[in-house]
């Protein structure tokens, strides 16, 4: 087991900060007291949240031995709460146990029809299967392959397979999340997502106004900026920011996208946008592409499965899961999250050899109560939509991530998941926060953040070097999260400078 590894080590470094703490009491500092266990929140901490004037009651905290045993801290450990992104914790750690750390999705170019003279006299079929990493370089790529083939022309269709997710789209229909659907967390998964869906464009001011580059090659778009210049901070551009307008083609066969609202005269920045349809977004992107590449192509595009006889032209892979969940958990990516989650679902689907094949969100929140059940995890008040934290619905109590994160130090992918998550003070999420105090290049955590939720959970070491692991959670829709994020720092700093004891 890695944490029997890890404990020596961790306890030796303990060791060292518990001596830099001794002679700062020589020198006329304060060591802290032990900390024997209690159920209820210690004092220090009830104190805190009283000069904020946050209730007792929006906060879910568990501090517990990473080794073993019965918490330290548990306040309101069993109440179900919004975990915002630190739900990802929950579908990393199943996706590493599930699908183990060098499992990739792939994508599949194939030809439904004879290749006579450089022509498919047939279909192009793009099959997904959750790749996450076909970006526009892979699907060029793809391309190149089968233009490498001798590929000139096709005849038929390009042919949008998805059906390795069930339903095929479950983007169709959904409301927005919040009131940005255009902007990349917001995107929905399903198995074939081209670039995250995404128009990658370069706005700047120069003599003659604000300018507007595609950076995406779709063929058939261009981008018109009709936004008012004004006096602003650019890291605040947003503010004036209006949801843009798709207009439908024109004479010139041509799409217009209008940019609106204001933009801070001064200010030059990289957007990536989620405005066309993914079919539509795919099959400008292949039009673009084909061309750049020499190639002819003028039919129409649809969904539908591969034919059976297919044949390959060109593959392409994702990373390595232990790869994914690092940007996941450090970047706290939402459709990476989500596809993976997908990917569980799919997995699950075919390990249960089904006859009529069940709703893959469904199948993955099997896969999921399966995995908690054989860690001896209750699963009850668990809620899961979409294994994002993303969501308004999801649910899961203080004890049961905690849990799962304890699992996740135990278990034999214990250094890809722990190397996934967040370093206080360094990298990923946390590089900006708990930058000082004793929790500051130690603690490992997960963020999480909604409008009313602000999280953390993860593990770190307290001061006698004790590896523990520690999950806080507010819920509050009284408060935002600018309010509520320095007291869950200040929760895991005070943490981190105890010495914890069983009681």
């Amino acid at each position: 087991m890695l944490l029997s590894v890890l404990l020596p080590v961790r306890a030796r470094l303990g060791r060292c900060r518990l001596a830099r703490a001794l002679a700062a009491l020589l020198l006329g500092g304060s060591l802290l007291a032990a900390t024997p266990a209690q159920a209820e929140l210690p004092a220090p901490l009830q104190q805190r949240l009283e000069q904020a004037g946050v209730p007792a009651s929006a906060l879910g905290l568990v501090v517990v031995p990473a080794a073993g045993g019965a918490p330290f801290i548990a306040h309101q450990a069993g109440r179900p709460l919004q975990p915002a992104s630190t739900m990802k914790l929950v579908t990393t750690l199943v996706g590493l146990e599930q699908l183990g750390p060098a499992w990739r999705a792939r994508t599949r170019l194939l030809a439904a029809g004879p290749i006579d003279d450089g022509v498919l006299q047939g279909d192009l079929v793009l099959q997904g299967q959750g790749d996450v990493d076909l970006d526009v370089d892979a699907l060029r790529e793809l391309l190149r392959q089968a233009r490498a083939r001798g590929l000139a022309r096709i005849r038929g269709a390009l042919v949008l397979d998805r059906s390795a997710f069930t339903p095929s789209r479950t983007d169709l229909g959904v409301p927005p999340f919040d009131e940005g659907p255009e902007f990349a967390y917001n995107v929905i998964p399903d198995a074939l997502l081209v670039g995250e869906n995404l128009l990658r464009l370069m706005l700047f001011v120069d003599d003659q106004g604000l300018q507007a580059r595609l950076l995406t090659p779709l063929a058939g778009l261009r981008v018109a900026p009709a936004m008012q210049l004004v006096d602003g901070d650019c890291s605040r551009w947003d503010e004036g920011w209006q949801a843009p307008q798709l207009h439908p083609e024109g004479w010139l066969r041509e799409r217009e996208l209008v940019l609106r609202g204001s933009w801070p005269a001064r200010c030059e920045r990289l957007l990536a946008l989620n405005v066309l349809d993914r079919d539509e977004y795919i099959a400008r992107l292949v039009r673009g592409l084909w061309r750049e590449l020499g190639g002819t192509w003028a039919g129409e595009v649809r969904e539908g499965a591969a034919p059976p006889k297919a044949r390959l032209l060109a593959e392409h892979a994702s990373r390595p899961l232990a790869e994914l969940v690092r940007t996941i958990n450090k970047r706290s990516d939402n459709i990476l999250s989500r596809t993976l989650y997908l990917s569980l679902g799919r997995a699950w689907q075919a390990s249960a050899d089904a006859a009529v094949p069940a709703p893959t969100l469904a199948r993955a929140d099997e896969a999921v109560r399966a995995w908690l059940r054989a860690q001896g995890i209750d699963d009850a008040g668990l809620v899961l939509e979409n294994g994002s934290g993303l969501s308004r619905r999801e649910r899961i109590t203080p004890l049961q991530l905690a849990a799962v994160v304890r699992a996740g130090l135990h278990s034999r992918w214990a250094p890809e998941f722990l190397a996934s998550l967040p370093i206080a003070g360094v990298d990923g999420t946390l590089q900006r926060r708990l930058t000082h105090g004793a929790a500051s290049g130690w603690a490992r955590l997960r963020t999480g953040t909604l409008k009313n939720v602000v999280a953390l959970a993860g593990t770190l070491d307290d001061a006698g070097g004790q590896p523990l692991v520690v999950v806080a959670i507010f819920n509050d829709d009284e408060f935002r999260p600018a309010a509520l994020r320095p007291l869950v720092d200040a929760i895991i700093d005070w943490i981190a400078q105890q010495r914890f004891v069983p009681g």
